[in-house]
């Protein structure tokens, strides 16, 4: 979930095309809430700084949904300050990715963040 075209352009590539990922966009914390329960995420991946509803909102929404309580969360951000990422932490989140990121790693840092949440499930 990112509000910015081209930061979902860039995802969509680096997830589904490099790293062979299913990938669902939603450009909105509302649209997110919309397509989540019925399309049961294996992981979330959502921006911190959103109009309208922001990621910890969402995030805190989508834990309400039947089946999502647990999936685990990276958040992307350009906020990297150490009391920023220690917030999301405390939030769950698995992984913060610093934005402007890697395309080419991405996948596999959203893999190994999926892969370490199923050994400790």
């Amino acid at each position: 979930m990112d509000d910015d075209d081209d930061i979902r352009a860039i995802t969509q590539i680096a997830l589904s095309v490099v790293g062979g990922l299913d990938v669902l966009q939603c450009a909105s914390g509302e649209e997110a809430l919309e397509v989540a329960e019925g399309y049961r995420p294996d992981l979330l991946l959502l921006d911190v700084m959103m109009p309208d509803m922001s990621g910890e909102e969402t995030l805190a929404k989508l834990r309400l949904l039947s089946g999502l309580e647990a999936t685990p969360v990276v958040f992307m951000t350009a906020k990297t300050h150490s009391d920023d990422v220690d917030h999301l932490m405390e939030l769950g989140t698995k992984k913060v990715i610093s934005k402007p990121f890697d395309p080419l790693s991405l996948a596999n840092e959203v893999v190994d963040v999926w892969k370490d949440s199923q050994r400790s499930a």
